[in-house]
């Protein structure tokens, strides 16, 4: 399996409490900050519940 870096751009103020833990488990806290994660669906699964706060890029 790929890889992903997933980094946050926008705020979690006024998101649902469920938003802001997804974004916790995937590691993200400030805006701005990038993390690698394993291209598996949970993952994918994570990032489609927050994919208005994040962008994705598929690494190697």
């Amino acid at each position: 399996m790929g890889k992903i870096k997933v980094t946050k751009v926008r705020s979690a103020i006024n998101r649902t409490k469920n938003q802001k833990l997804t974004l916790e488990s995937l590691g993200l806290k400030k805006m701005g900050q990038t993390v690698e994660h394993e291209d598996t669906p949970n993952i994918l699964g994570m990032v489609n519940k927050v994919k208005h706060l994040v962008s994705v890029e598929e690494t190697k």
